[in-house]
């Protein structure tokens, strides 16, 4: 899908149809993934809008979304392909009985009819526009990486039984890592890189009012003013954009004007998921 986009100013306006707000930083590292081919790493916190970012690409551009959610011990089978093993025993014990060579029952068990495409497959062999999400791509070993690598490198999959598989049309791949450890620098190197932090207060209370439009404004002040807070906090997880729009339509949908005390100690728990966060900011907000 290079291309897709013909200006920085046209990737911040389509990303907004679909209520993603882009700084001028982040609309220009997508256009520039965009017209030069190269996959994005997004690095950032968690709740920032890395993932959502791919999402509104795909939206905003129509392209089909695939993603591959990484975590620890993720291997090959799971983000590229396997064998339908069991089917495959079914087809060779029901022609145990017909006149057919081992060779021949071999081509037939190892045929398209018992591949299972796994994300990276699937993003490669699609004709359509395709943004191809790798999410939290730091939570993957190293030897994910070096598939990774080839893959991204040329953008084909050798399948053994089955040849060589090269994409027709690249797909957009982006990237997202929270930093939970360093990741190379050879798959650094194959990447346009983009930090998102979370927004300033006059951006995040933008974000709010988009997703959150019948929120009155003054509501939408106090809130980002309580997460700023929050966030200044030392604090086990603090709160991410998308709890601070959860906020916003919990606070809406109890029929509340103003965030006061009572109101915040009645619904902290949407943006504070530990008991001594939640204590701790009682106390420093005064939620007596």
């Amino acid at each position: 899908m290079a291309g897709t986009f013909g200006s920085v100013d046209e990737v911040v306006e389509r990303l907004g149809e679909v209520g993603y707000l882009a700084s001028t930083a982040v609309a220009t590292t997508v256009f520039l993934a965009d017209t030069l081919g190269k996959p994005l790493l997004v690095e950032g916190p968690a709740g920032v809008g890395k993932t959502e970012l791919a999402k509104a690409v795909s939206e905003a551009t129509g392209s089909g979304l695939v993603r591959l959610q990484c975590y620890e011990g993720i291997d090959e089978a799971r983000a590229l392909y396997e064998w339908n093993h069991a089917k495959q025993l079914l087809r060779i014990t029901a022609s145990q009985g017909e006149q057919q060579g081992w060779d021949a029952a071999r081509d037939d068990v190892f045929s398209e009819e018992f591949l299972l495409a796994r994300p990276l497959l699937t993003a490669i062999r699609r004709a359509d526009p395709t943004v191809l999400l790798i999410d939290e791509i730091d939570k993957a070993d190293v030897e994910m990486e070096g598939l990774l690598l080839e893959v991204l490198s040329d953008f084909q999959v050798t399948i053994p039984e089955l040849g060589t598989v090269t994409a027709n049309r690249r797909p957009f791949v982006l990237l997202t890592s929270n930093s939970t450890r360093e990741l190379s620098e050879a798959l650094k190197r194959r990447c346009l890189f983009l930090h998102l932090d979370f927004p300033d207060a006059d951006m995040e209370r933008r974000i709010v009012l988009t997703r959150v439009p019948e929120l009155p404004e003054q509501l939408a002040d106090a809130l980002v003013r309580t997460v700023g807070v929050l966030r200044a906090m030392e604090l086990r997880k603090v709160p991410s954009v998308a709890e601070t729009i959860d906020w916003a339509r919990t606070l809406l949908a109890l029929g509340l004007d103003t965030l006061d005390d009572d109101a915040a100690r009645a619904t902290l728990g949407v943006v504070l998921k530990h008991r001594s966060d939640a204590e701790k900011a009682a106390s420093e907000l005064r939620l007596n």
